[in-house]
């Protein structure tokens, strides 16, 4: 099987040009409201982001429609009634694309189809379709299909409908086979070459940035569109990082030098945003590409102050860092577009409710030099201070001290030399063990 998917491709159905080309897709979204548990302002807030979405897939958004309903129907998602108000609408000829903020079924999509007598996609094939015309890099790409495909599989019904019966013979399937059954066979296939193929890109990657491991590594992590880009190329001038104002610009992560002093340099890591309902099949997909944030020694956790649901957007980073196995109890927020922030009184309330959290504007350069020192401290506060004494000719030991630490001060003792040190709590037991090893060769410590 060639390594493009042309039969399997999954039908997103938004443009796949640059939005400044071509005919712009006209699309209704559909929300559901449940009481208490999702309130009408809350779902209205949900479908502004989902036209944000629609916006930088490619779509206009001319219309909406809200269901409130205690239960999902099975079949249809919504109520019969209003799947045939929806109906009305798209015959009137000024709906192209009908989007659903939730994820639907491979049954409720097909029925509704059906019924509506236009495209019909989910929020997750939608975020998929982004992800699809941002990835730049061969790990992007190769992540991103994977997740179609594995989206694809259970809705191949959807998509063929070419399924007569196959033809059997000597050396081929065998008599009875379906076409859907030959298409699941060769996706699945196709799944895992992928699967293998990132392990191999990941472990490349890993040989790649072995040397990383004595200098402190920061990550950037954050709602979508939270500015991320943005103070990246404002904290490390030579990143140029794609910055721009539509959902998931960065989806590679891309790692820059970040002098903190004349003597202070740390690495600084730019990853993919995250978002409500973040596809499942995405985040496992891009679980290598988030191994910057795992290896860091913490993360820089960036906020937009000027919006309203800042909270649940903190709330979303930390549960999607949780669900890719990142626990990490060093973060710092940081506030961003404080410049944004219309009354003074709201950025008073932000900080006494977060007293230890940085407030920043990446645009226009405010507070960075403050976010550098909370950085050099909150990275002090990592390391240990010790002495080693060993012979002048230990070169291998010496020069092994100032790859993985980081020296403070030397001076000699007759033919032996000591060296003032500070390295991180997490590599101590590393140089202890290399010392050991040195002392087994006749090397001494204080």
């Amino acid at each position: 099987m060639s390594c493009g998917l042309t039969p399997f491709t999954l039908n997103l159905t938004l443009n796949s040009q640059p939005l400044d080309e071509g005919v712009r897709e006209r699309a209704l979204l559909v929300g559901i409201t449940s009481g208490q548990d999702l309130a009408r302002p809350v779902v209205d807030e949900y479908l502004n982001e989902l036209e944000f979405l629609a916006d930088t897939a490619g779509a206009e958004v001319v219309s909406r429609v809200i269901q409130e309903r205690d239960h999902k129907d099975p079949a249809w998602f919504l109520g019969s009634g209003k799947v045939k108000e929806i109906g009305h609408i798209v015959e009137g000829g000024l709906i192209d694309l009908v989007i659903f903020d939730d994820e639907l079924s491979p049954v409720q999509a097909r029925n509704l189809e059906r019924s509506i007598g236009c495209k019909v996609i989910d929020r997750t094939e939608l975020i998929l379709q982004i992800f699809a015309l941002r990835a730049q890099s061969a790990q992007a790409k190769t992540q991103v299909e994977l997740a179609q495909l594995e989206y694809l599989l259970p809705r191949l019904t959807r998509l063929w409908t070419h399924l007569s019966k196959q033809k059997g013979g000597i050396g081929t399937k065998g008599p009875g086979e379906t076409q859907i059954e030959t298409d699941r066979r060769l996706v699945r296939k196709r799944i895992a070459f992928l699967k293998r193929k990132l392990r191999e890109i990941t472990l490349q990657h890993e040989t790649q940035t072995k040397d990383r491991a004595s200098i402190p590594r920061l990550a950037l992590v954050g709602y979508t569109n939270a500015g991320k880009s943005t103070l990246m190329n404002r904290l490390c001038p030579e990143a140029e990082a794609y910055a721009e104002n539509r959902l998931f610009a960065t989806l590679d992560t891309k790692t820059r030098r970040m002098a903190l002093n004349a003597h202070k340099v740390v690495l600084l890591s730019d990853t993919v945003g995250f978002i409500r309902k973040l596809p499942h099949r995405l985040v496992e997909s891009f679980r290598s590409t988030l191994d910057e944030v795992r290896q860091a020694d913490f993360l820089l956790h960036v906020i937009d102050a000027g919006h309203e649901g800042y909270e649940e957007q903190m709330k979303v980073v930390i549960e999607t860092l949780h669900e890719i196995g990142i626990d990490h109890d060093n973060i710092i927020n940081v506030f961003n577009k404080i410049d944004a922030v219309g009354e003074r009184d709201v950025l008073r309330s932000l900080r006494r409710k977060y007293p230890h959290a940085l407030f920043v504007s990446a645009k226009r350069g405010i507070n960075l030099g403050a976010l550098k020192e909370a950085v050099g401290e909150n990275l002090d506060r990592d390391y240990r201070r010790c002495s080693l004494r060993t012979h002048i000719s230990n070169y291998k030991l010496i020069g092994y001290l100032y790859k993985h630490a980081e020296v403070l001060d030397k001076h000699y003792i007759d033919e032996d030399i000591v060296i003032e040190y500070k390295a991180r709590v997490r590599d101590l037991s590393r140089i202890d063990a290399r010392i050991a090893a040195a002392e087994r060769e006749n090397t001494y410590v204080v």
